[in-house]
């Protein structure tokens, strides 16, 4: 059985994804590859997958230094990326 699909916006765009799949998944899938940037100005993105490196931080609904991979995907969240900061 496939999971309902939800839909949030990244960076500005509309998003379509599974319902219940982490941010950091979505982002992946989406072809994000820079969840954020270093202070030398290189990107990171996902390195561990559980929380513990914290590459994978976005704004999320306002809240800066979500990390992705922790946080599930639902209905109308805004998340912002290296990518879609100016």
């Amino acid at each position: 059985m496939t999971a309902p699909e939800i839909e949030i916006i990244v960076d500005g765009e509309p998003l379509r994804v599974a319902a219940g799949t982490t941010l950091a998944v979505a982002l992946l899938n989406a072809g994000v590859r820079a969840f954020r940037t270093s202070a030398s100005g290189a990107p990171r993105a996902p390195l561990c997958g559980m929380g513990t490196c914290y590459e994978c931080r976005v704004t999320v609904d306002h809240v800066v230094g979500r990390r992705a991979c922790l946080v599930p995907c639902v209905p109308g969240m805004v998340v912002h990326t290296a990518d879609g900061d100016d």
